[in-house]
């Protein structure tokens, strides 16, 4: 979520304006991030590490619960709007050891009245009586990461899990109780065809979610697909995939709101929402991330120490770095979010969010609309679909 700073300052578009103190804070998320998994896939680039078998959940809450203390000055007064357990495989952990993290997470937050609670969760890791259990606890909604339902694309992307234990993971979600559920789906797999890539979308969508994760596959340094490339998809079967997928999910009610998130009515993700549109979230765990908002204007981003025994070192601290943002890095800070949702944000959103005001988004802004890539349109910030597609380009034009 956050870059080393370049040696050189970046300047934005725009007359550079003053900024202000934030009269309204936006609503705050936590993020808990869950570091181990059953086996590291060749495309992921997340910070994930192979679980030994018996797993330090205990030493693990404990220090979760001890590094959120350390962020509790700066949220004084403030109600968590939803919780993300990310990984890794957090339905690697206990229904035991996640309630008693929730207990005292609520003891030194309020939860509000509507909370989304969300747990990623693997289909290889699925068994009935831990995810009723989790339902209990009051998470209420799963990110089940499925990939493919095809054997071969299994195999090739590393997963546990076989294409019957995908499908019998959505079941047993909603046997559980879970009636809001993402399954997490790419495409652009090795060997892919348009009607490969397809029947997935169609397995997907015959499940009922109520929300569809639906991503190209990348290559990503630091993963062993960045080393050894498999052979993907040529850039037109990329194309028509995308094309055909999108009519497809449309089709079955699947609204598109983000580049790669899909929703049925009045069900995108609530913290993913958060955080496209600016929010605030607290990140805990080894090497989560986190963006505070102050009334006085400061804007703080956070990261932890990542590698998990390091971050379980009592005498190793807990923040591994923070930063403040500039008034120049504000404009491209807001938009590589914001501009990522297929409608866009209020404008109001802007300044409300980061204490600047709209002048110091003019000239970048005239740029974009000239060139086709930026709508119009002065009560909104949005796309068009030109610039959806070509977002590093609209997002440069910020950039000077």
């Amino acid at each position: 979520m956050t870059s080393e700073s370049s040696a050189s300052p970046l300047i934005f578009g725009g007359a550079q304006s003053p900024r202000a103190a934030l009269p309204v804070l936006p609503p705050l998320a936590l993020y808990i991030h869950i570091p181990w998994c059953v086996r590291k896939c060749p495309y992921c680039d997340f910070n994930s590490h192979t679980a030994n078998p018996v797993l330090p959940e205990e030493e693990y809450v404990d220090a979760l619960l001890a590094d959120l203390d350390q962020d509790l000055h700066a949220v004084h007064g403030r109600e968590l709007s939803s919780i993300f357990f990310g990984g890794g495989t957090p339905s690697l952990f206990s229904a035991e050891a996640l309630g008693r993290l929730l207990k005292g997470v609520e003891q030194r937050i309020p939860f509000a009245s509507d909370i989304e609670i969300t747990l990623e969760a693997n289909p290889g890791t699925f068994e009935q009586d831990k995810f009723v259990a989790y339902r209990k606890l009051g998470i209420n909604r799963l990110s089940i990461g499925i990939q493919s339902f095809q054997q071969e694309k299994l195999e090739a992307l590393g997963r546990i899990h076989n294409g019957d234990e995908a499908v019998r993971a959505a079941g047993m979600a909603r046997q559980a109780g879970f009636d809001n559920f993402n399954l997490d789906l790419m495409h652009g797999l090795p060997n892919q065809s348009l009607d490969d890539a397809l029947a997935d979308l169609r397995t997907a969508i015959a499940l009922k979610p109520t929300h569809l994760s639906w991503y190209q596959l990348t290559l990503e340094p630091n993963t062993v697909f960045w080393n050894q490339p498999p052979t993907l998809p040529e850039d037109d079967t990329l194309w028509d995939i995308q094309e055909a997928g999108q009519a497809l999910l449309a089709e079955h009610g699947y609204a598109q709101y983000e580049v790669s998130a899909y929703a049925l009515p009045g069900r995108p993700a609530r913290h993913n929402l958060n955080y496209w549109s600016f929010g605030d979230f607290i990140g805990i765990g080894a090497g989560a991330h986190g963006k505070l908002s102050h009334p006085d204007g400061r804007i703080i981003r956070t990261w932890k120490t990542r590698l998990p025994k390091d971050y379980l070192n009592p005498a190793k601290s807990f923040k591994a770095g923070e930063k403040a943002l500039t008034n120049d890095e504000m404009p491209f800070e807001f938009l590589m979010n914001a501009l990522r949702l297929t409608g866009g944000v209020e404008s109001r959103l802007y300044p409300e969010r980061t204490g600047m005001t709209l002048d110091s988004l003019a000239e970048g802004r005239r740029d974009a609309e000239q060139s086709g890539l930026l709508q119009v349109e002065p009560s909104r910030l949005v796309a068009t679909e030109r610039g959806q597609l070509f977002l590093n380009d609209l997002l440069q034009k910020f950039l000077t």
